[in-house]
């Protein structure tokens, strides 16, 4: 059954397949060019699970979504993985939380290692279950010349926790294990039930640097149930925000770049800057990482004339003095020479492994929600697509500075034309027996957010993706074959999110 970002079903719409139909349509769409966007279950009572898969039209701008039920008494299916590699992480996510068996998978290990939904018997029972992980399955190579290094998963400063396990030749990596799941923090299950101010709050926790991201998606899917016109204003404040918590990030995200390098006078400069636009956000919604904003109706907080200009004036100023100093970092040659080549995704591989935003950008893949699935004020405004080709960390910084350049010129353009109106509407009793979805192109790219109703209109399941989950996969892949003291520089300029994996 098709839908259209921010839209909702009834869940009597979606069609019910057998598994091998289910896996045969999912596999054969997405070798046709679709995309596989989520893979998840959810509980179908005492009959079992029920697996549902939201396939991306690339062509068609909208979503297909299918579905399957796998029965109690016989809690397996047929791997997917095999034939789509970007299905593998949902597979394991799928086997953990209900305890379901996909068949044929290469590498069933746990993603978080936390008690499944069901509550039925553990499909590995070989791996002690304790409150906190020490006994995870991890790859090994042998050989006289090989050796194994452990980063974590505590590390130094305010680093969340998280495992990498290299493999290495000496200085070269022949393989890297990615292990997280540390933090067990129920997300998923808090955001059941009916109590919507309680799930905003959650939804700006599930990765406080994107809490405008994850918040607004979460507004979207109560809005698609609810029936509410969210006022153009309101959307247009959102978005607004939106763009200044991607300027936040990549600008130091930029700053963290060359300080990795060794060059020190931009980390300093774009470390400052970063602080510019958090006190635009502050200015906006009473807080740094503008909490607060979105609430399912619209916004809490308006702009009057006075600060519109201060925003246009501030932008202005900003941008010129991001043009320097980013010309600065992307002149030096001892900059690009640690940059270029290092931790090489090429496009072909990037698609296969389903990476997202501005990694799967600098691999050039067209990929961005606010252009191929655009809903509410997106489509009407435009963002060019900000592209690279060589897939390395120099690709990586080049679609940042071009994300934050067209970025500040869409807010130029955006504020001083802000609709007329009210910033919010009220918000009813959501629809009992359906399925909505709501995409964002968060700074680190895709979220989504499924929210599914029970007969009384209340949430039942509600899964959310963010992008970092599709990318840490990709991280361990680009460090194939790199020097060992590249791993820090390479997983700055992808910069993935812990908490946004552990929820």
């Amino acid at each position: 059954m098709g839908l259209f970002n921010g839209g909702n079903i009834a869940l009597t719409d979606i069609p019910v397949l057998t598994s091998d139909e289910f896996r045969g349509e999912v596999v054969r769409h997405c070798q046709s060019g679709d995309r596989l966007v989520n893979l998840f279950g959810s509980s179908d009572g005492p009959q079992g699970v029920r697996l549902f898969a939201v396939l991306g039209l690339e062509d068609e701008g909208g979503l297909l979504v299918l579905s399957t039920r796998v029965l109690a008494g016989s809690p397996s299916y047929r791997s997917i993985t095999r034939d789509l590699p970007a299905a593998h992480l949902f597979e394991r996510e799928i086997a953990e939380q209900w305890a379901i068996l996909p068949e044929g998978h290469p590498w069933l290990k746990p993603v978080r290692y936390h008690v499944n939904y069901r509550g039925v018997a553990d499909i590995w029972p070989e791996i002690e279950r304790r409150s906190i992980p020490g006994v995870y399955p991890f790859y090994a190579m042998d050989g006289d010349e090989v050796h194994e290094v452990g980063v974590g998963p505590v590390h130094a400063g305010i680093i969340e926790p998280g495992h990498f396990r290299f493999q290495c030749h000496g200085e070269n990596i022949l393989h890297l294990e990615i292990q997280l799941g540390y933090q067990h923090r129920g997300i998923e299950p808090m955001l059941c039930g009916r109590d919507l101010k309680r799930g905003v709050l959650l939804s700006e926790s599930i990765a406080g640097d994107t809490s405008i991201g994850h918040s607004l998606a979460f507004c979207e899917v109560v809005e698609s149930l609810a029936g509410v016109m969210v006022p153009p204003r309101a959307q247009a404040i959102r978005v607004a925000a939106l763009e200044l918590e991607r300027l936040v990030n990549h600008v130091g995200d930029l700053g963290a770049l060359g300080m990795d390098a060794g060059f020190l006078p931009t980390s300093a400069y774009f470390g400052r800057m970063r602080g510019d636009y958090l006190n635009l956000l502050l200015a906006l919604t009473g807080n740094r990482f503008g909490k607060g904003l979105c609430r399912p109706g619209g916004v809490v907080f308006d702009m009057d004339a006075g600060m519109v200009d201060e925003f246009c004036y501030k932008l202005k100023c900003y941008k010129k003095e991001f043009d320097d100093v980013s010309g600065l970092l992307f002149s030096r040659p001892s900059v690009l020479a640690r940059f270029e080549g290092v931790g090489v995704i090429a496009m072909e591989e990037a698609k296969i492994l389903g990476l997202v935003g501005p990694v799967a950008r600098a691999s050039q893949l067209e990929q961005d929600v606010r252009i191929e699935y655009s809903s509410g004020m997106w489509q009407y405004y435009h963002i060019p697509i900000s592209l690279s080709a060589t897939g390395d960390v120099l690709a990586r910084a080049l679609v940042r500075r071009q994300e934050v350049l067209r970025s500040i010129e869409f807010l130029l353009k955006i504020l001083p034309g802000l609709p007329k109106g009210p910033v919010s509407a009220p918000v009813g009793p959501m629809k009992a027996d359906s399925f909505a979805v709501s995409m964002v192109e968060g700074w680190r790219g895709e979220i989504m957010h499924v929210g599914i109703t029970d007969d009384q209109g209340s949430f039942t399941r509600y899964k959310v993706k963010d992008p970092s989950f599709h990318n840490w996969f990709g991280l361990a892949q680009a460090m194939r074959g790199q020097e060992i003291s590249d791993f820090p520089l390479c997983n700055k300029s992808f910069n993935l999110s812990y908490c946004g994996h552990d929820l």
